[in-house]
């Protein structure tokens, strides 16, 4: 089970990638195509055209780390990205249950108090 602090997120990349990139290849992904720095400690989450396998990578302090899941059997229920965004952002939980095999989309959150923005 992978463990996040509560201030990292996590942003999944919409389109397919070659994993067969390593740190570099990717942390170049997130620069030009996610437009995010590599380097801030969030996660950001790849995968590939066959949705059986994930690549994740984030900064540690003092280099990266690329976590790799690959599927004996079915596929990753990947969210449809809102059109034109290169990345999806989610929580701890949700990355966990996609891991998992869960399609959290489709799950039923009970309510819960939200603050309202502040303006």
């Amino acid at each position: 089970m992978l463990s996040f602090p509560p201030a990292v997120r996590i942003w999944l990349g919409s389109q397919a990638v070659d994993l067969r990139r390593s740190f570099d290849g990717f942390a170049e992904q997130v620069r030009q195509h996610l437009r995010h720095d590599p380097l801030s400690g969030h996660v950001f989450v790849f995968r590939n055209k066959g949705n059986d396998r994930v690549k994740l990578l984030y900064w540690d302090e003092d280099g990266f780390v690329i976590v790799y899941k690959r599927l004996e059997q079915g596929t990753f229920r990947w969210p449809a990205p809102v059109e034109g965004q290169a990345s999806v952002t989610l929580r701890a939980a949700e990355l966990a249950m996609l891991l998992d095999g869960v399609d959290w989309q489709n799950a039923r959150r009970s309510r819960r108090y939200h603050r309202p923005a502040t303006g």
